[in-house]
């Protein structure tokens, strides 16, 4: 067992040390014939236990992107080869895979129209392909799902799980550059060279994604990963809903056992309600709330019928710092750690969402004699708010 140990961390340190020599300037042919990337037969696991090491090693974010889209360029027919478990219809890892094929669909739909632009750039071509990239565009929800859903169970399940911060920071990517290809197709002074940058990194991180879910992500999940525990998956997939595919989730029927915990009282310092009726409260306020323990550890949500920012239950138990991309992890944690020791006691962010306009506010949440006990995130949707004039008294309702 030990050997098989060291084989494993021998993989996990050559495929480390091939992207940090990459990093450095070295030549990819060199790494590649010292490193054996050809020859020597590497699995998905290596590949998560590599990205964990270049994470302790503090890489830049967006160096380890350019040397792991290398690495898997080299690593493509070892991974393509490597033996999978079909999954299971209608299963969680099934859907999100039938809506990669959805999503691949789609970009193979748009090729002909790029091509065709390259010939003669005119407006109904550009509105059509701006039109195209807006379907695609919806693919944002396949990655909220893998963000929201996926993401805090395999943080909890693998022992390597940091290459999902490098997901997350491409999944950003593609979100602001569809986002670039759709401005650049409706500005009047349409850029040609610079569409075909954009849309063409657009095209390479999608599928490259694709990939990474299907050829390591799923592989790994489908040996390792309990039925239940994707059955839960699946579950909250389902309320959320992916962008292409319709999925089908039979709910079970709460038991009498449910319904009796949901009639307890809970005594409160202002008066008492029930778990029901409380849970009734959080739903109809028209705030979002997150509240992190003085741990890091997030440990409630409300779930109003539109919340701003998703949240499912695989979030409880999650570290506040997996819950952001890696690009603002930084900020979030010098917000709490400015809350832990005392320097401020909120912060305010406002942003534009499409038609919404978003304000989020967290809190430093203290006791009595003033120690800190977390961070409650409050976040609203204030467009409407905004628009208020003059004054409106109960009498005029």
């Amino acid at each position: 067992m030990s050997e098989f140990t060291n084989n494993a961390l021998k993989r996990a340190q050559d495929l480390s040390r091939f992207m940090q020599g990459l990093i450095d300037g070295q030549s990819g042919a060199e790494l590649v014939k010292k490193y054996k990337l050809i020859t020597e037969n590497f699995v998905p696991i290596d590949v998560l236990a590599a990205f964990d090491l270049m994470f302790e090693q503090g890489v830049d974010i967006e160096d380890l992107k350019m040397a792991s889209n290398k690495l898997f360029n080299i690593l493509f027919k070892t991974l393509s080869s490597y033996p999978a478990i079909e999954p299971k219809a209608d299963s969680f890892i099934n859907y999100l895979m039938l809506d990669n094929l959805a999503i691949d669909k789609q970009l193979i739909s748009i090729k002909p129209l790029i091509r065709e632009i390259n010939k003669e750039a005119s407006v109904e071509l550009r509105k059509n392909i701006a039109d195209a990239f807006r379907v695609l565009q919806k693919i944002d929800l396949h990655y909220t799902v893998k963000e929201n859903v996926l993401f805090p169970v395999l943080e909890k399940e693998w022992e390597n799980h940091q290459c999902l911060k490098l997901m997350w920071s491409f999944h950003d990517d593609i979100r602001n550059n569809i986002k670039a290809t759709i401005e650049c197709l409706e500005t009047d002074d349409f850029d040609l060279k610079y569409f075909n940058k954009i849309s063409s990194l657009v095209f390479f991180n999608v599928k490259t994604i694709i990939f990474r879910e299907e050829k390591v992500l799923f592989t790994l999940m489908k040996e390792n990963i309990e039925v239940d525990v994707l059955n839960d998956m699946l579950r909250q997939t389902h309320e959320m809903g992916l962008p292409f595919v319709q999925t089908k989730f039979k709910e079970k029927i709460k038991s009498a056992d449910s319904k009796e915990e949901n009639a307890k009282t809970i005594k409160l310092s202002t008066g008492e309600v029930s778990i029901q009726h409380l849970e009734m409260i959080f739903k109809h306020l028209p705030v979002d709330i997150t509240y992190v323990d003085e741990n890091d550890t997030v440990v409630f949500y409300s779930d109003p019928p539109h919340r701003i920012f998703p949240r499912t239950s695989s979030v409880i138990g999650r570290k506040v710092q997996n819950c952001h991309p890696p690009e603002s992890v930084g900020v979030v944690e010098k917000i709490v750690d400015s809350f832990r020791k005392g320097d401020k006691d909120e912060a305010s962010f406002w942003i534009h969402m499409g038609p919404k306009f978003v304000l989020i506010k967290y809190f430093a949440v203290r006791d009595s004699e003033n120690n800190f006990k977390g961070t409650l995130e409050v976040s609203q949707e204030i467009s409407e708010i905004q628009k208020l004039e003059g004054d409106r008294r109960l009498l005029d309702w």
